[in-house]
């Protein structure tokens, strides 16, 4: 297929999940598509039945205080107050701009294109950057993706704390998206949460499998939690996913035992992209980043197999593909693979 004939696509910024434009491109699948392209865990969280109050009641200002109290035990934050609840980290990336005057921004690129998209939208002046050393003194805000994605490159916490700490000594802030960090735990800077200059972004959905529960989480000091919260007004997040999540970050044999068959599931796609020439360049226990000269061909192939993977306009010669769940699902992905 000829990517110059190829139907627009319907998000403005190129996102994994749009089966919506796969189907204009490739057709209904006769199977459904297998959806490879977001690096959501395929083995989603099965929480307990949700009484009846939850639906029936607003939150309350307690239950999100309890929920907040849950997330700084899981993301090892040393005070609650500095967390705030939102409806999908996808929220948070949207209003910290408007929470700032019209300022620098540099992002490490490549990287979720949101980021870009959101600062820029808002009147900033954007900068992308290879790496943390190239950012220059006139930046006041840095944003960070920590594991990035799509290679997976990792920054240090005490890295990040230095930029951190020459940002707030001149008023700035780094903005470091951890929406993948639930997999590389000794990467995460949330235990750092509070101290000025610092915001992190973590995403309840993808390691939990449950993004459609739309949940996520804040990170930051206590007078700039205080700003968000009133720009989000109340009932920002759903009495159910309080419910869901304070279950799920409580459940730590869970935790444990699914970044063990996350990271066993990531070997295994190693070998099967493998045989189909890939190069495994990247990545997370979430999702792989393979390069190939004939990426574009490969990723048609599988779209008329209806399973949908990440393509990236800039870098043709890469994919990046999340895990496949039930043993189906990696049988077709293998035959599809197969030709």
């Amino acid at each position: 297929m000829d990517d110059a004939k190829l139907p627009s696509r319907t998000d403005s910024v190129p996102h994994g999940g749009n089966v919506d434009w796969a189907t204009a491109v490739f057709g209904e699948p006769s199977q459904g598509w297998l959806d490879l392209s977001t690096g959501i865990n395929p083995h989603a969280y099965a929480f307990s039945k949700i009484q009846d109050r939850w639906w029936h009641r607003l939150p309350t200002a307690s239950d999100i205080r309890e929920l907040c109290r849950a997330a700084a035990q899981y993301y090892d934050v040393p005070d609650a107050n500095c967390i705030v609840a939102v409806p999908g980290s996808q929220a948070a990336i949207q209003l910290l701009p408007r929470l700032r005057g019209r300022t620098k921004v540099a992002i490490v690129s490549p990287t979720y294109g949101e980021h870009r998209h959101v600062w820029q939208s808002a009147g900033h002046d954007v900068v992308d950057v290879p790496t943390l050393e190239t950012v220059k003194d006139d930046v006041s805000v840095v944003i960070v993706t920590n594991p990035n994605n799509p290679d997976g490159r990792l920054f240090s916490p005490d890295q990040l704390d230095e930029w951190r700490e020459r940002l707030a000594a001149r008023g700035g802030l780094l903005v470091v998206d951890e929406a993948f960090a639930d997999v590389v735990l000794e990467a995460s800077i949330s235990a750092m949460s509070g101290r000025e200059g610092l915001v992190v972004l973590r995403s309840f959905g993808k390691f939990f499998g449950l993004a459609g529960l739309r949940l996520g989480f804040v990170l930051v000091p206590v007078s700039l939690a205080a700003d968000l919260s009133r720009s989000l007004g109340p009932w920002a997040v759903s009495g159910p996913a309080l419910v869901i999540a304070a279950e799920a970050f409580a459940d730590t044999a869970w935790q444990a035992c699914m970044r063990q068959r996350l990271a066993s599931d990531a070997v295994k796609l190693d070998g099967l992209l493998k045989t189909a020439g890939m190069e495994i360049v990247g990545g997370t226990s979430l999702f792989r980043l393979g390069r190939a000269a004939d990426a574009t061909w490969i990723a048609e192939t599988l779209g008329r197999s209806g399973i949908l993977v990440r393509r990236f306009d800039e870098r043709p010669d890469w994919l990046r593909i999340g895990l496949p769940g039930p043993d189906d699902q990696w049988e077709r992905l293998a035959r599809a693979i197969a030709g």
